[in-house]
């Protein structure tokens, strides 16, 4: 394992309920040794799977932290079979703002995996779920929403994984999850995000996007409180009572590609023409940028690149060239089997 000053004043082997934190030493100009204090939870009894549970990825997205911090108060330990390791809030300083980057060092928690412990604090986060946490799970949840820069359809996130075999246990658990819809996303291939960091290391992975706008949902809140413990019903930690049902006929999309990106090329304001949900077709116009410092300019025209549905719209008006303006899910082409 490489050397990390990060320390805890948990014992990941103890039964029964256990509230704490992980330190990062930190030295900044008006604290000479203190540290940053990341909470940490551990919920065991009996024997079954250690399921690694993450919220506050970006520090603006709520529902998850919300769904594991009643996780940590009111799940009775002695209700379950394994280990729970829950980290409601991992990129505190980005949690603490409000923020979906850390203020710290400016860096995004999920384009830092594997982490570097002897790096900035962002990286020394990183590196001690990657060097720590991950070695210890079977499974991995990661709970996200769209923070305050896009509002999308709440769903289960599949993790692509190289080996079929893993891939039927992503795809299996996240259907557990009872999303509205499933959405295959890879992130264009990027290796840096925690879900892949988990896949890579073995762990079943389930992600989600709750809603966002930098609001809490409540509807994407009540999915993501029944998501979770029907996930770990699925995996054998909760009673099968907790088990949502698998609907008979899932919806299940993929973001497939850089042409399923719509991106601004100009600087002004974004008019979507669709609502999240609609069915969109390649070719037909998305919206326009309008140019409120220039009235006599025409607005600009965005199309989609891609057949599908409106998965994510972005949430401020004002954008600037490469902002992501909307997402499109597509039919799922692969095997659900």
């Amino acid at each position: 394992m490489r050397r990390s000053t990060a320390f805890t004043d948990i014992d990941f082997d103890r039964k029964g309920r256990q509230v704490g934190f992980f330190h990062i030493p930190q030295s900044p100009d008006d604290d000479a040794w203190g540290t940053v204090r990341i909470p940490l939870a551990v919920i065991a009894n009996g024997t079954g799977p250690t399921v690694i549970l993450e919220g506050g990825n970006h520090g603006d997205e709520y529902e998850g932290p919300i769904t594991l911090g009643e996780i940590i108060r009111d799940l009775d330990p002695g209700t379950i079979q394994g280990r729970l390791i829950l980290i409601p809030a991992i990129n505190l300083p980005a949690v603490v703002a409000g923020k979906r980057t850390s203020p710290v060092d400016g860096l995004n928690f999920n384009r830092t995996f594997p982490g570097d412990p002897a790096g900035t604090i962002t990286r020394q986060i990183s590196a001690y779920v990657q060097d720590v946490l991950l070695p210890r799970g079977d499974a991995f949840l990661d709970l996200h929403s769209g923070g305050s820069s896009l509002d999308i359809l709440p769903s289960a996130i599949v993790e692509p994984a190289p080996d079929p075999a893993h891939q039927r246990r992503n795809i299996n658990a996240v259907l557990a999850f009872g999303a509205p819809i499933t959405v295959v996303v890879d992130n264009l291939g990027e290796p840096r995000t925690a879900t892949a960091a988990a896949v890579a290391a073995g762990l079943t992975v389930v992600g989600t996007e709750m809603a966002g706008a930098g609001t809490v949902s409540l509807d994407a809140l009540d999915i993501c409180r029944r998501g979770v413990r029907s996930v770990l019903a699925h995996l054998g930690v909760l009673d099968p009572s907790f088990a949502a049902l698998r609907r008979p006929d899932p919806k299940v999309y993929e973001v497939a590609g850089a042409s399923s990106y719509v991106l601004a090329g100009d600087d002004g304001v974004f008019e979507p023409y669709h609502r999240n949900g609609a069915e969109v077709r390649a070719g037909q116009p998305a919206g326009r940028i309008h140019f409120l410092h220039d009235p006599g300019r025409a607005p600009a025209e965005l199309r989609y690149g891609a057949d599908g549905i409106v998965y994510a719209r972005r949430q401020p008006g004002r954008v600037r060239p490469g902002n992501c303006c909307l997402v499109v899910a597509s039919p799922y082409r692969g095997s659900l089997g």
